[in-house]
C-alpha cells in the first residue's frame, strides 16, 4: 500500500453524504425508544423512573438558566425586527401550517399521529442548531443566539396556551398541569438565572459534563415516555407507513417554511446575515424544549406525541445542514477568503 494513502476509514467517511448521516444524538434517541419498546419502565419501576425523569428536567431548565446572559439578552433587543420575525415565524405561520395539516386526515396523516403534528408546530425553536447552522452560512451569530433565548422563553407560556387552544381534549392544561410546568421547567429556569451571577462562570467552564447531562436528561424523558406508551400498546396503533407518510409530511411543511422565510426576509429588506438568521432560527422546533413539555400535556399519550417532533429533529438537521455548507460557498464570502488567504505582494 502506498505510504501517501488515506485510511480506509477516512476514504468511507468521505464517500458517505453529509446529509445522510444520522446524528449520534437521534441514534442514542432511537435505541432508547427501541429499549422502552422492549424493556419498559412498568409496575414497581414505573413511579421511580418517572420521578427521576420530573426531577432531570428540573434540573436541566435551571442549568439553562444559569447560561442566560442578560446582557446578551438586552444587546439582542436592537434586533426586534428581526427578532419579531423569527417570533412570528415559529408561533404564527407554523400553527397556521399545522391547522392547515387537519385536512390530511384520515386519508394522509393518521388521526392518532395529527396531535403530535400540531403539536410540533407549537413548540418554541432551537437555541444550539439555529446558532450552529447560522454560524456555518456566515449569518448573524449574535441575533441566533438571542433568537432562541427569547423562543425559548416565549415558548414556555405560548406553547401550553396553544396547544389547550388548538388541540382541545388531545392536550388537556388543567390547573394541576399549568402548575406542572411552572414548577418544573418555568420557575426552575428563573432561579438558575437569579444564581448566575455566583455560579454562571462555574457552570459555563463544565461544557462536556452540561452537555452529557442535557442529552442523558432528554433520553430518560424519552424512557419514561415510550414506556408508558409501550403499556398503552402505542406500537399496535401506528404502521410503519403512515410514519413514512407523515415524514413526507413534514419535509413538505419544512420546505413551506424555509421558502416563507427566506422570501419574507428579502421582502422585509434584511442583509444577507440577518436573512441567514430568521430562515434558520425561524424554521427550527426544540425537541429539548418538546420532550419535557409532551410529558406534562399528554401524559400517558405523550409517546405518540413525541414521534412526529423526533422525526422533524432529524430531517431537519440533514437538510439544514446542506444549506448551510451551500451558503457558505457564496461567492462574496468565497472572495472574501480568498482575499484573506492571499499572499501579501510588498508594495515597490
Amino acid at each position: 500500500m502506498p505510504g501517501n494513502a488515506p485510511p480506509r476509514a477516512a476514504v468511507s467517511r468521505s464517500l458517505w453524504p453529509t446529509w445522510l448521516r444520522i446524528d449520534p444524538y437521534i441514534a442514542a434517541l432511537i435505541a432508547t425508544v427501541a429499549c422502552a419498546a422492549l424493556l419498559p419502565a412498568t409496575g414497581a419501576a414505573a413511579a421511580p423512573t418517572s420521578a427521576a425523569a420530573n426531577g432531570a428536567v428540573t434540573v436541566l431548565f435551571f442549568l439553562y438558566g444559569t447560561r442566560l446572559s442578560s446582557q446578551e439578552a438586552a444587546d439582542g433587543l436592537r434586533h426586534w425586527r428581526l427578532h419579531l420575525a423569527i417570533i412570528a415565524s415559529t408561533f404564527i405561520l407554523f400553527p397556521l401550517l399545522g391547522v392547515a395539516a387537519r385536512f390530511l386526515v384520515p386519508h394522509v396523516i393518521a388521526p392518532q399521529l395529527y396531535p403530535g403534528l400540531l403539536y410540533l408546530c407549537l413548540l418554541p425553536s432551537t437555541v444550539q442548531s439555529s446558532i450552529a447552522f447560522t454560524a456555518i452560512a456566515r449569518g448573524n451569530v449574535a441575533a441566533a443566539i438571542c433568537a432562541g433565548t427569547y423562543s425559548s422563553l416565549l415558548g414556555m407560556v405560548a406553547t401550553p396556551l396553544l396547544a389547550t387552544t388548538l388541540l382541545g381534549s388531545a392536550a388537556t392544561f388543567s390547573p394541576d398541569r399549568l402548575f406542572a410546568v411552572a414548577t418544573q421547567l418555568l420557575l426552575p429556569f428563573l432561579t438558575g438565572h437569579l444564581l448566575r451571577p455566583w455560579i454562571g462562570a462555574f457552570i459555563n467552564r463544565r461544557h462536556t459534563a452540561l452537555r452529557l447531562f442535557d442529552r442523558s436528561s432528554v433520553l430518560l424523558v424519552v424512557y419514561t415516555a415510550f414506556s408508558q406508551g409501550t403499556a398503552q400498546g402505542i406500537w399496535h396503533q401506528t404502521a410503519p407507513l403512515r410514519l413514512l407518510t407523515l415524514l413526507a409530511v413534514e419535509v413538505v411543511l419544512l420546505a413551506l417554511v424555509l421558502t416563507v422565510t427566506g422570501i419574507g426576509a428579502t421582502a422585509l429588506g434584511f442583509g444577507r446575515a440577518d436573512r441567514i438568521t430568521i430562515v434558520f432560527a425561524g424554521s427550527k422546533k426544540s425537541l429539548v424544549n418538546g420532550l419535557p413539555m409532551a410529558s406534562i400535556l399528554f401524559g400517558a399519550k405523550a409517546a405518540l406525541a413525541v414521534l412526529p417532533v423526533m422525526l422533524f429533529h432529524q430531517m431537519q438537521l440533514m437538510v439544514c445542514a446542506v444549506i448551510a455548507r451551500r451558503w457558505s460557498r457564496h461567492p462574496i464570502i468565497e472572495a472574501s477568503r480568498q482575499e484573506r488567504s492571499a499572499p501579501s505582494v510588498p508594495a515597490k
